[in-house]
């Protein structure tokens, strides 16, 4: 047999090998975390029965963190202030089971960010999901956090067209979930004066944030995608594929406010990729229409009479200020609170 199908033969075992050591130590890993984790949770119980119980202060913890650093020389994480957030941690969770159970999935790092920065039970219910499910490191969820996912994540799901809000159709909510109604993009380098091709290629150029910003499953196709339609050349500005949706996404970038046109542009693109593209197995290719500012009440004219799979979202190049968000939010529900009235009054009349 030729030895160079012998080598090849044995780098496959090889590789099998080298699996199993890495699925072995994710393994250790998973089981150590969810022991420190469980440890904490322990300490911070006990200290919080401390001090209702016996009158436990700022000082008794304090001793006690000496104790232990001088009882475990070297040992790090069991500083005063640490076994405060212990307390707090505990003291947090403790109401809801279902949560205490969940938070043995995160790291410390990452438990203390949604600890610290969020501040519903709620928003961190939904960091925790999140940051489990998509696997985050302490510092992408700092990210994620700091971008007001969570605000955006709301908004967006009540900004929903009249027509998703009809037909519940599994695509449409789909879409929904993977897509955002704002994205933000601190992380580009843009000149003052900025066009669609310095967006496009700051965009390429910064691939990693930008996957991330739009949320795990996102992968890269092309840029500039070509697609020949009759004799002629078309151009998508971003071509993705999306693992969970396991279709084409088509993203077009505008530096101005949404227009309904932009919309048959894009069903024209998807209509391409799907005849010249799309794999048998694949689901319809959907679109992202990314705009600088958009009137919601023209977004829902445009799909109100449009089954196209495209989601149009807005675009900022600078962090938001989180209440900015929450007030636009708080308005949002008024609104359609105040929209339902009107409904009741109506129908009672």
């Amino acid at each position: 047999m030729d030895s160079a199908l012998v080598n090849i033969s044995e780098q496959k075992i090889f590789v099998q090998v080298l699996d199993l050591i890495k699925q072995s130590k994710q393994k250790v890993f998973s089981i150590v975390n969810t022991e420190l984790i469980d440890l904490y949770w322990k300490i911070g119980e006990y200290i919080s029965q401390k001090v209702q119980s016996d009158g436990w202060g700022k000082s008794t913890v304090e001793e006690l963190a000496n104790f232990i650093q001088n009882e475990m020389i070297g040992l790090r994480g069991f500083s005063p202030q640490n076994l405060w957030r212990m307390k707090h941690f505990y003291e947090i969770y403790s109401p809801y089971p279902k949560l205490s159970t969940l938070l043995r999935e995160l790291t410390w790092s990452n438990n203390l960010h949604i600890l610290s920065k969020t501040k519903t039970i709620e928003e961190k219910e939904f960091y925790i999901n999140l940051a489990i499910k998509e696997k985050y490191s302490a510092r992408e969820l700092e990210r994620q956090i700091n971008s007001a996912v969570y605000e955006r994540f709301l908004l967006s799901q009540q900004k929903l067209s009249q027509l998703e809000r009809e037909i519940k159709k599994p695509l449409f909510q789909q879409i929904d979930e993977v897509f955002r109604d704002k994205y933000i993009f601190e992380f580009l380098d843009l000149p003052k004066n900025f066009n669609e091709k310095d967006l496009r290629k700051s965009l390429v150029k910064n691939l990693r944030e930008f996957i991330l910003e739009l949320g795990k499953g996102f992968t890269f196709v092309g840029e500039e995608y070509r697609l020949q339609v009759s004799n002629k050349d078309f151009f998508v500005d971003l071509l993705f594929y999306h693992r969970s949706l396991q279709c084409l996404v088509a993203i077009d970038l505008k530096i101005d406010e949404f227009s309904p046109e932009y919309l048959g542009k894009m069903n024209f693109y998807l209509e391409a990729l799907d005849n010249n593209q799309k794999l048998d197995h694949e689901n319809p290719s959907v679109g992202l229409i990314l705009c600088k500012t958009k009137d919601d009440e023209i977004v829902n004219y445009a799909l109100n009479r449009s089954l196209s799979p495209t989601k149009i979202a807005e675009y900022e190049t600078q962090l938001i200020d989180k209440n900015i968000l929450k007030k636009k939010l708080h308005e949002l529900g008024e609104y359609y609170l105040s929209l339902e009235k009107s409904k009741s009054i109506i129908n009672n009349a």
